[in-house]
């Protein structure tokens, strides 16, 4: 198939269809409105880009076998499909590199590209955190988002990890959504039972710092590991300001001595060498 030529008349067909309403008496006034749709003012031209192969990394099975990672990851982190069997996951070397940075116990943020694995780049380190220290003792890792559209996502992904190939309702790490999307009851639920990973955003992170009936809540994340800000560059000016104030607030309430704070974006970008960049620390 030739993409251009199906482009070209697709083209052709909606400039026909849009010239059939238009009936302009004016010659001046035609002549100009038909240059205009000629040149493409209402289509663009045709879209090139390049799909971006990353640097591939370890394998997951390989990390398992080195002591990096809990062996029960071995299982969970793997492509699941339905009616076919389950295959192994190598890690693109930024994952392996934010892996390995979760290890040292150090805050980091990762930078890279749309659809590069972002996610996976924290919640490894997560749940393999959550299997070496035992599910069902707390609030182990809170995963904070700028929309709730993304926190949806975030929780078909980790179905798709945490709960295939497992009984039902009863996956090796817990994790629930808190946002103002639950009705009453499932956040009852969640204060009553709360799970390993709490997904959230920061305005309802706010919210249970300071609400009553929320306090159990507060409770079960003391000795929190984990506060993850996906997204990190929408938390510049007045709301980055604000933003770093919860995460210094969390660490305190939360009693986190040692809280690692990771951040990930796609546009979040620094100049300068290694050497030159200054470590932030919250």
């Amino acid at each position: 198939m030739d993409v251009f030529a199906l482009r070209n008349q697709l083209v052709d067909d909606y400039a026909a269809y849009i010239e059939s309403f238009i009936n302009i008496s004016d010659r001046r006034i035609r002549e100009h409105v038909t240059a205009e749709l000629h040149q493409g003012l209402l289509w663009p031209d045709p879209l090139l880009q390049l799909n971006p192969n990353f640097e591939p990394g370890d394998w997951i099975d390989d990390l398992v076998a080195d002591g990096v990672l809990h062996p029960e990851c071995s299982r969970i982190f793997r492509f699941k499909e339905p009616n076919k069997p389950d295959r192994r996951l190598r890690l693109h070397k930024h994952q392996t590199d934010a892996v390995k940075a979760a290890q040292s116990g150090d805050n980091y943020v990762l930078t890279t590209g749309t659809g590069s694995g972002k996610s996976l780049a924290y919640i490894i380190p997560i749940v393999n955190h959550v299997l070496q220290q035992g599910s069902g003792k707390g609030i182990q890792a809170i995963i904070v988002y700028p929309m709730n559209a993304l926190a949806n996502s975030q929780v078909i992904e980790l179905e798709k990890f945490l709960c295939r190939g497992y009984p039902e309702g009863k996956p090796p790490v817990t994790f629930r959504r808190y946002t103002g999307q639950e009705s009453d009851e499932e956040k009852q639920e969640i204060i009553t039972s709360p799970p390993d990973i709490l997904l959230t955003n920061y305005v309802m992170l706010e919210l249970v710092l300071t609400r009553p009936h929320e306090r159990n809540i507060v409770r079960a994340a003391r000795g929190l590991q984990f506060l993850i800000l996906d997204e990190l560059h929408t938390y510049r000016g007045r709301q980055g300001a604000d933003v770093a104030m919860l995460v210094r607030r969390v660490r305190d309430v939360c009693e986190s001595r040692h809280l690692q704070c990771v951040g990930t974006s796609a546009t979040l970008a620094s100049e300068g060498t290694r050497g030159e960049l200054a470590t932030v620390r919250a």
